[in-house]
């Protein structure tokens, strides 16, 4: 089973991330996902999205339409997969420094943990549970480029990969496209 992970989209998903979830099983959203466009656009094969919220998830953040999905969205979110479970929170409430270890103690029956919010792309494997962010998978602050990445898991075996998109400049247009109109007067 191929398992997509992202995070931190903050309403933009970059395209050739969507192109690589729609080849896998299943995909999670670690949280700051910040509209339910962006949930619609992951689309794996059996359609199957877990999704967290993240603390830039709040209804003045997300468009008027889209806040009753936003208010149904956990945050936790504990995904059966073969060979294990993976457990998959934003992060946000608990400080950066020492945070693999208060995520490895909460958590300590699951197979790997996602979380986002620190948009820093990140697998460490050295101990179980794996704790596993995928970094952004938007714009906002890539820190080299939009990344996400893909478990493979098995009954027998896990694995990951780890993918990092250069970051394509928005042409002036499309800048233009996206901006409000400025008021006259």
């Amino acid at each position: 089973m191929r398992i997509a992970i992202v995070s931190d989209t903050h309403g933009v998903l970059d395209h050739r991330i969507e192109r690589l979830v729609a080849g896998c099983d299943i995909a999670v959203h670690g949280g700051d996902i910040g509209s339910a466009d962006v949930l619609a656009r992951l689309q794996p094969r059996s359609g199957r999205v877990h999704a967290v919220i993240g603390n830039n998830d709040i209804p003045h953040k997300w468009p008027e339409h889209d806040r009753g999905l936003l208010a149904r969205l956990p945050e936790l979110a504990r995904v059966a997969l073969p060979g294990g479970e993976l457990v998959v929170v934003h992060g946000h409430r608990l400080p950066a420094n020492g945070r693999h270890g208060r995520l490895r103690e909460r958590y300590a029956g699951a197979k790997a943990i996602v979380y986002g919010h620190s948009h820093r792309l990140v697998a460490d494997r050295d101990a179980e549970p794996w704790v596993l962010n995928p970094g952004a998978a938007g714009r906002t602050r890539t820190y080299g480029g939009p990344s996400c990445m893909v478990l493979s898991a098995s009954e027998r075996q896990w694995t990951l990969a780890v993918h990092r998109f250069d970051l394509v400049p928005v042409s002036r247009r499309a800048r233009t496209e996206a901006a409000p109109a400025a008021p006259r007067g």
